[in-house]
């Protein structure tokens, strides 16, 4: 999995949200992102990424009981969308309501409809297939709450 390809301009400053989310965001305003990813290297890789990009970012315990908390966005990877998938997106769409969900899998195919019948039936608003390349995760974030301050 390539570290990097194209970067984000840091130096942009969000003036608002998707359409359809609650939160509207302000000059200065620093984005709020939960992962919850149980490999460890892909989440570094992931904050670091999204740090890069301005965004503040938290992570989660996996299909745990999440604590409720305000965030912008959630990203969750799903090793078995299938099985467990929408159970554990429902736990973590409790703990975070009205926010948008990104889920992330090796087990969704390139080239997948993001938005497609899979993100309908995971109650997400996007699906991302792994391995990740950080221009399309950063312009997938970027569509959904914004660019970062």
């Amino acid at each position: 999995m390539p570290a990097d390809t194209l970067g984000p301009d840091a130096n942009q400053v969000p003036t608002q949200r998707a359409v359809g989310t609650e939160r509207c965001v302000g000059v200065g305003t620093r984005l709020d992102i939960m992962i919850y990813e149980e490999d460890h290297l892909t989440r570094v890789l992931l904050r670091e990424w999204l740090n890069e990009a301005g965004y503040r970012v938290r992570t989660g315990v996996m299909c745990a009981a999440p604590p409720i908390s305000s965030v912008d966005l959630v990203i969750v990877s799903l090793y078995m969308p299938k099985l467990a998938g929408a159970r554990c997106v429902g736990m973590i769409r409790a703990a975070h309501p009205g926010t948008p969900v990104i889920a992330i899998s090796g087990q969704f195919r390139s080239g997948l409809s993001a938005a497609g019948a899979i993100a309908q039936t995971l109650g997400v608003q996007k699906v991302i297939a792994k391995p990740l390349v950080r221009s399309e995760l950063l312009e997938a974030v970027r569509a959904m709450i914004g660019k970062a301050a």
